[in-house]
């Protein structure tokens, strides 16, 4: 996203949305917290609010991973679904989390560090105005992969997590996600035989959160057949998921425009089914 779009965003959501004293409270200077420090290595969220948000009212809160393969990647990746969500009454969380490039680390730590987060926000909920019970988990590529494994993997866990405290989210909003780790999808010579527990696909269970996915049918990491397959494997348990593919669109389509709000008003419509937005 190039600096003048960015620029536009921000302008479109003081205007339409914020008061200036809101604008510069929710927009320019988001709530930034450490959630989790290993070793020298702290990781932090990006936490905006509402417009007009008052203490003590709870929101329906949404966490964004950026995508990079566990490789690399920047937090800024979701900040304009950040911005709108947060206009549609929503908290917005924007995580960051360790990567290989940064911290010469492995996929299995960036599961730890997204579920960390998770539990931080449920654990200080009433403090930050979260509803505990209405979080939605959302990001793309290795994002949406984090997303997803926050609910289906129970074995990866920071050693200082509380693990009374819930990772699992209670809807998930995925872009091009990496949802098979098995010998044929994507990872599998980083994670090994580990995929039995790391692939979402693999570890589908009863209960799963009601699911949006977006894919376009030229990616060529994610087949369709795999979100397919997905989506049937979420309904055999009796759960939702939505699959909305974009013609001829590659990995990453929905960063740009005209995609970028296409999926952005399918998500609206989901979480309104939720009631999770307004």
């Amino acid at each position: 996203m190039t600096l003048n779009l960015r620029k536009l965003l921000l302008l479109t959501f003081m205007l339409v949305c914020c008061s200036p004293a809101v604008f510069c409270q929710a927009v320019i200077s988001p709530l930034e917290l450490t959630y989790k420090q290993v070793d020298t290595v702290q990781l932090g969220l990006k936490i905006f609010y509402p417009p007009g948000h008052k203490k003590g009212e709870h929101h329906p809160t949404i966490v964004f991973f950026f995508g990079g393969g566990w490789n690399g990647g920047s937090v800024s990746q979701f900040e304009p679904h950040a911005l709108h969500f947060a206009a549609k009454n929503m908290i917005t969380v924007l995580v960051d989390y360790r990567v290989k490039t940064k911290h010469n680390t492995s996929p299995f730590e960036c599961v730890k560090d997204a579920k960390s987060a998770i539990r931080y926000l449920r654990q200080h909920a009433e403090a930050l105005g979260i509803d505990a019970n209405k979080i939605v988990a959302s990001g793309g590529s290795a994002g949406g992969h984090l997303a997803a494994a926050c609910f289906t993997n129970e074995s990866l866990n920071e050693s200082s997590d509380d693990l009374t405290i819930s990772s699992k989210p209670n809807a998930l909003v995925l872009f091009n996600p990496v949802i098979d780790n098995g010998k044929d999808g994507y990872g599998f010579e980083r994670v090994g035989e580990n995929y039995v527990t790391f692939s979402p696909i693999h570890n589908i269970q009863k209960g799963f959160p009601p699911t949006i996915f977006f894919l376009g049918t030229k990616d060529k990491l994610i087949p369709v057949a795999t979100a397919e397959m997905f989506k049937k494997k979420i309904e055999q348990v009796g759960g939702r998921c939505e699959l909305f593919l974009s013609e001829d669109q590659p990995h990453g389509f929905f960063n740009k425009e005209p995609f970028l709000s296409e999926t952005i008003a399918k998500t609206d419509v989901f979480l309104l089914s939720l009631n999770y937005i307004k």
